[in-house]
């Protein structure tokens, strides 16, 4: 009962996605690229950043994973929940994860030496490399927990705050597109010069998270903490949030 509760749910939150991606698409005129294919303005590794959960096919057992872009040993760093040692013993040998030249994600040994590898079978969404092996679901904790925003939830006026809720800028992502891939964003006047000098010119929504794209760095991602409340990450020493005016 479990595994097929499991399965309806992925079921209904793949349905909700794709009609909310094809109304988007109909109204900017806007490409889709197949799961996992690479996007302009980021890489693989980029797009990994943040919290996901890892299950197993059934459900009933969870592990919550943050993924870093900081380098540890033979890859990238990663920090698992107190649980995930009881929940998935295997997890006990993982010090680090990376994505090689066949998009497979693998959660690597000290010695870089594979303990689980997955492949992503839809956007956000991981399975086993291997078939035939124990099936394990890897996918963003935002859409484990029902808060994968589409586009059409974003529209609208935000401010950026730092600090102690100082507010430094106000933008509006607009329901028109940029270019084929990404949607228009326009800052109001006066904003602070860490997002003046950015030089905007896009936005998205991928596995969960914001970006905000410039045709100068990479992209800013955003993931949402509170409810209605989006951060930065990696945070840095100076974090930097999102929040609806």
């Amino acid at each position: 009962m479990m595994a097929m509760h499991w399965i309806l749910r992925r079921f209904l939150q793949q349905r909700t996605l794709a009609c909310a991606l094809i109304g988007a698409a109909v109204a900017t005129g806007t490409a889709f690229l197949p799961a996992g294919a690479q996007t302009p303005g980021g890489d693989a590794a980029t797009l990994m950043v943040g919290a996901w959960e890892l299950s197993n096919s059934d459900h009933d057992k969870i592990c919550a994973i943050t993924f870093r872009l900081d380098a540890t040993g033979p890859g990238h760093a990663l920090d698992f929940d107190k649980s995930c040692a009881e929940m998935f013993p295997e997890t006990r040998t993982v010090a680090a994860w990376t994505i090689g030249k066949d998009a497979a994600l693998r959660l690597v040994d000290p010695r870089g030496k594979p303990v689980l590898e997955f492949i992503e079978v839809e956007n956000g969404l991981f399975e086993p490399l291997h078939p035939g092996g124990t099936l394990y679901f890897l996918q963003t904790a935002a859409a484990a927990q029902g808060r994968q925003y589409t586009a059409d939830q974003m529209f609208g006026d935000w401010a950026f705050v730092r600090g102690t809720n100082r507010q430094i800028c106000q933008m509006s992502l607009l329901n028109v597109a940029a270019d084929p891939e990404s949607f228009a964003l326009s800052l109001k006047p006066g904003c602070d010069n860490l997002v003046a000098t950015f030089g905007l010119k896009g936005w998205r929504m991928d596995r969960g998270l914001l970006l905000l794209l410039s045709d100068r760095n990479d992209p800013w991602r955003f993931e949402e903490g509170d409810p209605g409340v989006w951060h930065r990450i990696p945070e840095g020493r100076q974090p930097l949030l999102l929040i609806r005016p």
